[in-house]
């Protein structure tokens, strides 16, 4: 790769050295790689995956003989542009894509940042590299909230499923209820049913009255609204029975799914007594919206906030600059706001890095930047209204049992956290923690962490980010060659 002329290395087996290091090469990384790289930049785009696109762009493998892959998607089109100017970067040397490389550490080297990564398929090897300025696109996971019942063969991820089904191109059952909260739900379920699966129910927990009560909002975004339009009519079409302000409050079978108990939410999403009713299923898809991922920026100390959805995400200013110098962040890092916002973000991330390169010559690319600054403030304010409709109401908490599982890894019960705040006297989530393992295992509390908090009542911690010094499981071998490279 072209080293720049105004860097060189410290010496011959230093780290490869980039103008730009973007991780993550979903819509926002892709966006912000291939932008700066226009601009004249060298970049370096890393990301776990095998192939750019991220959770959203997902691309069946070639071994599947998949002919129309963008039937699965909205927006293949600004996808495959994107794609194909990577392409075109790649091959003059402008962007090294490196591909399979999870980030699990960074941190300043002067007045650089240094990145480590594990490489390869489990993870044994590792890389290095240097750059001037750092790019942070690393997306998001799942919001889980536990029930009896929802570790049973046949529960999955709503996004899980339709990652199934974009990637893998498969059905996760023939007879599958949606349920959760959010507006991914719509999207999931049209995309199952269009598949060829049977689809009763679709079960939102919250409702859409909220959006109504913010006429301004809607009107600022009418994409937003012909999404909507779209997917409620693909959803009569395909005989999908909608329920506001529903939830599925526990899981029945023995050796899988067998059906679902759907009962009616109180404002609070209390369970309302005999409201509880079976549907028949093979398969549940549910979750509760999306959280940032937010590891590698925290452990660098980029401020947080929480957002209307009761999760962390960054703060940025308009130019998506995170609080700490030559860090800037891109996508659902910033809160969770869909596709579009995360397209728009990642170009408006890289039009700034390329201006504070350059010494501040924005040029013509100032009218640019002015009408990506109003798109991203107009999404931006229909995320916080999404946020805010579809945050879990405190009652959820009494959808789990005492004997309900909420950390998988440790298999933790809701009882065992319970008592660890009645009766043990712990007061944060960290107590609870130490006495019950929670948050302990594999996923080290991204699956259950949100649960956790809710469950211990630690509402002071609303909002507030993990922290982990490695922001995925590494061998300690890496960390031994990363520590004897330092001391060399």
């Amino acid at each position: 790769m072209p080293v720049s002329s105004t860097e060189a290395h410290d010496s011959a087996d230093a780290p490869p050295f980039t103008e730009l290091a973007v991780v993550g090469a979903g819509p926002a990384g892709l966006a912000a790689a291939v932008t700066a790289a226009d601009g004249g930049l060298q970049v370096i785009l890393l990301d776990a995956a095998d192939a750019p696109g991220g959770q959203y762009y997902r691309v069946p493998a070639p071994g599947l003989g998949a002919t129309r892959p963008e039937a699965l998607h909205h927006g293949w089109a600004r996808f495959a542009g994107l794609r194909d100017r990577l392409d075109r970067h790649r091959g003059v040397g402008r962007i090294r894509h490196l591909a399979g490389h999870q980030v699990w550490a960074v941190e300043r080297t002067g007045a650089d940042w240094t990145l480590h990564a594990v490489t390869g398929p489990d993870g044994g090897g590792s890389a290095a590299l240097r750059a001037r300025r750092l790019l942070i696109a690393t997306g998001s996971h799942e919001r889980q909230l536990p029930f009896p019942g929802w570790t049973l063969p046949g529960v999955v991820g709503a996004a899980g499923a339709q990652a199934m089904l974009k990637s893998g191109l498969v059905l996760p059952g023939r007879r599958i209820v949606v349920a959760g909260s959010g507006p991914l739900l719509q999207a999931v379920a049209v995309s199952l049913a269009r598949a060829g699966a049977q689809v009763p129910v679709l079960v939102e927990a919250g409702g859409y009255g909220a959006y109504g009560r913010a006429p301004l909002v809607l009107a600022a975004d009418p994409g937003r609204l012909r999404e909507a339009a779209r997917h409620g009519a693909a959803l009569v079409r395909n005989r999908v029975r909608v329920l506001t302000h529903h939830a599925v409050t526990a899981v029945h079978g023995t050796d899988r799914v067998e059906g679902v108990t759907v009962s009616r939410l109180d404002r609070e999403w209390r369970p309302l007594p005999g409201t509880g009713r079976r549907i028949d299923c093979d398969t549940l898809a549910v979750g509760h919206g999306l959280v940032p991922l937010l590891d590698l920026a925290v452990g660098l100390g980029c401020a947080t906030r929480c957002g209307a959805d009761g999760v962390a995400a960054l703060v940025l200013d308009e130019d998506l600059r995170t609080t700490v110098p030559r860090v800037w962040a891109a996508g659902e890092t910033g809160g969770i706001g869909g596709v579009q916002l995360a397209l728009t973000e990642g170009e408006l991330a890289a039009l700034t890095v390329i201006d504070e390169a350059r010494g501040g010559a924005r040029g013509r690319g100032a009218r640019r930047v002015i009408a990506l600054r109003r798109a991203r403030r107009r999404m931006r304010a229909f995320a916080e209204l999404m946020g805010a409709a579809h945050r879990p109401g405190p009652g959820w908490i009494e959808w789990a049992a005492e004997d309900t599982e909420v950390c998988r890894c440790e298999e933790v019960t809701a009882g065992a956290i319970r008592t660890a705040v009645d009766e043990l006297g712990a007061g944060d989530s960290r107590t609870v923690k130490l006495l019950t393992r929670a948050g302990m295992g594999w996923c080290q509390g991204r699956v259950c962490g949100f649960a956790v908090r809710e469950l211990a009542g630690c509402a002071a911690e609303a909002g507030a980010p993990d922290r982990r010094p490695l922001a995925c499981p590494v061998p300690l071998s890496t960390l031994a060659r990363a520590v004897r490279h330092e001391d060399g």
